[in-house]
């Protein structure tokens, strides 16, 4: 189900409120009184081994059990530490990381390098199946230095390494994960998080308490709210029902047209999260033949759409029109570039310039993005001469026609696996590899630079580069950044971020 999408909405607020109020396992009573904070989900989690989840839900109730080496700061951008108290790169592939002291796992063994060597060294076996390979794929090795002292080899130069190791890489306790692997972790997570997991029925209610163990120093520390209850409600519905009578206190990914019926009744958050959408435009496309090939004509294509007003049709909220092929909120994301403001008299210069005066035909496939969005774009390139062919596809077919360099140009979306950090999408579309239809070899050169380099002065200067010169270039009509629409109890203080990762260790009541 995309962020455009929700199905069986009833419309009005008095349809909402005569819903009949459904739950899900145990009853619940939401109020601050109770210090119980209810929380639904529409999609089930996964099974808790943080490794083997793709889907936020699980890796949200993930998050709050396990801790990883360090943590990054969203509001400042800053890595911090964790379980480890420092970390230090004493090669161009090993990274030494001395351990904190007197930190418990909440089966009330101590945390030490042993759980560190035995998580890492495990994960990153082929065997285990890790779903995502490139966030251990570049480590090669782990090694006790001493009881809390470790030391990561890398498999190569991977910038994206201490991102990673912030809080994407948790830490299992070694005895209980070499007995049990990763279906003992499912079944009874074992964590050093802030909150612990004292019952679950997988899938469909999962009861956690804060740790009061938890470990002085955590950037996790200071959890407000005592107990926090997540339940599976597949109805959005019945989510909304329970929100308005105060049974649930926090929902999430609701329909803009929702969202705006509901806010005068309970508190709408709309946020910002880390996935884009964009046009990709493929220059050595169709043997070079195509129109695409042409600076002017790319530069044409993006003066000539109204990307604000598909903005606000389509995505609102706190949905910004971009510049850059990456998220502003990820490092390395320059924003000094070359813009492109809605001017179709320009495009039709540009267009009768590079020799297409009357226009010409297009096909762009689109995939993972709503056809509404697509036909907007079809309309305003139709008014400077531009037929623009639209073929739907689903998304392993349409990278798949994309790779066959058959596709002039591709509307689709990017997550980034919700890291802030550009080296999970520049490299990915421009970097040389199979997704890269534009082969610019100085871009990326910039590129492995910065993907490759420690430095982060280094890195930046490099994105910058990069970023600046995609830009001049018009390889890309960025398109905007998605959002997400929180519902939430008025009793409630809560601070969404860009990467969609609830933080409700930081929640509180009103």
């Amino acid at each position: 189900m995309t962020y455009f999408q929700s199905k069986g909405i009833l419309t009005g607020l008095a349809a909402l409120a005569a819903c009949t109020v459904l739950s899900t396992g145990t009853p619940v009573l939401a109020d601050k009184a109770s210090n119980t904070l209810n929380v639904a989900f529409a999609a089930e989690p996964e099974p808790l081994d943080t490794y083997k989840i793709a889907g936020r839900e699980g890796l949200i109730l993930a998050r709050h059990i396990y801790d990883g080496l360090l943590y990054k700061n969203l509001d400042t951008g800053e890595i911090v530490p964790a379980l480890a108290e420092s970390w230090e790169f004493t090669g161009p592939l090993t990274m030494d990381f001395s351990l904190r002291k007197g930190v418990k796992f909440h089966d009330g063994s101590d945390f030490s390098a042993d759980d560190v060597v035995e998580t890492l060294n495990t994960v990153i076996a082929a065997e285990y199946g890790t779903r995502y390979s490139i966030s251990v794929d570049w480590i090669d090795s782990v090694e006790k230095l001493d009881d809390y002292k470790v030391r990561i080899n890398m498999s190569k130069p991977f910038a994206g390494a201490v991102e990673m190791l912030a809080d994407a890489l948790p830490m299992y306790p070694h005895a209980f994960f070499a007995q049990n692997g990763s279906a003992g972790m499912a079944a009874t997570p074992i964590g050093t998080g802030p909150y612990k997991l004292v019952s679950q029925e997988p899938g469909i209610r999962y009861e956690l308490e804060r740790f009061e163990d938890h470990y002085a120093g955590s950037p996790k520390s200071g959890a407000a709210i005592g107990k926090i209850v997540v339940r599976t409600m597949p109805e959005m519905n019945t989510q909304f029902a329970e929100l308005m009578s105060g049974d649930l206190d926090w929902i999430w990914r609701i329909a803009p047209d929702q969202a705006a019926r509901l806010e005068s009744r309970v508190q709408i958050i709309s946020a910002p999260i880390m996935r884009i959408g964009y046009v990709g435009f493929a220059p050595e496309a169709i043997e070079g033949n195509s129109p695409i090939a042409d600076k002017r004509v790319r530069q044409a294509l993006i003066h000539a759409t109204n990307r604000e007003a598909v903005v606000n049709a389509f995505a609102g909220g706190a949905s910004k029109v971009l510049n850059t092929p990456c998220n502003p909120a990820q490092f390395g994301c320059e924003q000094d570039v070359t813009t492109y403001e809605y001017d179709p008299e320009k495009a039709r210069a540009l267009l009768a310039e590079a020799g297409y005066a009357d226009g010409f035909e297009l096909e762009m496939v689109f995939a993972a993005m709503p056809r509404p969005t697509a036909e907007a774009i079809a309309a305003d390139l139709a008014k400077v001469g531009v037929t623009l062919v639209l073929n739907e596809q689903q998304y392993a077919a349409g990278i798949g026609k994309w790779r066959a360099k058959e596709l002039p140009a591709f509307f689709s979306n990017w997550g980034s696996y919700g890291i802030g950090d550009a080296v999970f999408i520049l490299s990915n579309f421009f970097g040389g590899g199979a997704d890269d239809l534009v082969q610019d070899k100085e871009v990326a050169g910039w590129l492995t630079v910065a993907d490759t380099a420690a430095d982060r002065d280094v890195r930046a200067e490099n994105y910058s580069l990069a970023v600046k010169k995609i830009a001049d270039e018009a390889y890309w009509m960025p398109m905007y950044n998605f959002n997400v629409n929180y519902g939430l109890s008025n009793d409630l203080n809560f601070t969404p971020h860009p990467d969609e990762f609830a933080r409700w260790w930081m929640a509180s009541w009103k």
